[in-house]
């Protein structure tokens, strides 16, 4: 279905739609090395594994309950927030964090100093109905006023003008990165989800591999990627490179990235729909335990009972009923290594989600764009 200039209440819009016009034009943005940069997008997918696997009592359940980490954000954000909207939607923001400790520090590589940075950012909006949804990528780089905010441990941060926007993972965590977020958007986000890296690539290995299609060669010495063009059923360390890639394909830009990750996540959401949960008690088991360790959540979210409730009502949801944008951004003309947000396009977005209505075509032409977009295929 095309998704019109003014669309129908509760119609996410065109299936499969990417950000950016394919011709738009834009500095290309320089390689840069440092930290890796993390990506979580795998707690859309796990929360319905949780779902999946929570059919187990007793021991099994307490174990897995226990497993889930969750962060009171409604507490730490108290009741200067965007007001909650009840129309039948719901606004998720799921995070992915670069934290260099435990496992993930063998993953991602660099100094274990105990810092962490939100290197994925996306607002899933799902609409009135629980059949469609919208998913909405911030990238990283782009430069943002981040708001004064308090932390989940109390502890209170200025606001910045001109920073980028994973810098506000790393100030205040969750809680500061929720309300960023909120500020740039205006649209209250009703949950929160993480998940983590060394949890993601297990994840992938615990479902038996995502099949995609690369239509170019993607060779990636920083993310430890080397792919032919063609069809692969990615490991989990394959998947965790494809999704972290931002040299082995288009600009070199984290918008490229951004497309890949929108790729993966279609195929992600494919594979899980069509693989056999139900042929092992064992694998079952296995699947959950992983998805709620990897998983942080808000406190609402915070109980086996409640992801599971909350998870059973995304079930609905095909990769095909999914529109995938960017926030509509331009590249900084001081620092082609930064975006900025186009703020008459970004409006249309926040309004639609708001309204619960579909997100015009209008908003996602013309914007800057990592040139990555069809690489990935399901």
């Amino acid at each position: 279905m095309s998704a019109e200039s003014t669309p129908e209440p509760g119609i996410p819009g065109e299936a499969g739609t990417t950000s950016g016009a394919a011709g738009s034009n834009g500095p290309r943005h320089r390689k840069e090395r440092g930290r890796r940069k993390g990506l979580l997008i795998a707690a859309w997918t796990a929360a319905g594994i949780v779902v999946l696997g929570g059919t187990g009592v007793g021991y099994l359940y307490f174990k897995l309950n226990g497993n889930i980490k969750s962060v009171d954000i409604d507490q730490a954000l108290g009741t200067d927030r965007p007001t909650k909207v009840d129309n039948g939607s719901e606004n998720i923001l799921v995070l992915g964090s670069d934290t260099r400790s435990g496992a993930n520090k063998q993953l991602g590589g660099g100094a274990d100093d105990g810092s962490a940075r939100s290197d994925t950012a996306m607002i899933i909006h799902v609409y009135e109905g629980h059949k469609q949804a919208s998913v909405v990528s911030i990238p990283r780089d782009t430069l943002i006023d981040r708001p004064a905010c308090t932390d989940a441990k109390g502890g209170t941060h200025d606001a910045a003008s001109d920073v980028m926007f994973n810098s506000a993972y790393s100030t205040g965590g969750a809680a500061c990165a929720v309300k960023t977020v909120e500020s740039i958007s205006g649209v209250r986000m009703d949950h929160y989800l993480e998940v983590d890296f060394s949890g993601f690539e297990k994840l992938i290995d615990e479902l038996g591999g995502v099949q995609v299609t690369t239509t170019k060669a993607i060779k990636d010495s920083d993310s430890h990627l080397n792919l032919k063009a063609g069809t692969h059923t990615l490991t989990g360390e394959q998947a965790l490179g494809l999704v972290r890639t931002r040299h082995g394909v288009g600009d070199g830009s984290d918008l490229g990235r951004i497309q890949l990750q929108q790729a993966f996540i279609k195929a992600l959401v494919n594979q899980v729909k069509h693989i056999g949960l139900f042929s092992s008690g064992t694998k079952l088991y296995d699947l959950a335990d992983t998805a709620t360790n990897a998983v942080t959540t808000d406190s609402d979210l915070g109980s086996l009972k409640s992801l599971m409730s909350f998870a059973n009502g995304l079930k609905g949801i095909s990769s095909g009923n999914m529109n995938m944008v960017t926030m509509p951004v331009r590249y900084d003309p001081s620092n082609p290594n930064r975006v900025i947000v186009a703020e008459a396009k970004a409006k249309q977005v926040w309004t639609a989600l708001k309204n619960d209505q579909a997100i015009p075509k209008t908003a996602t032409e013309g914007n800057a764009t990592g040139e990555a977009a069809g690489v990935v295929t399901s």
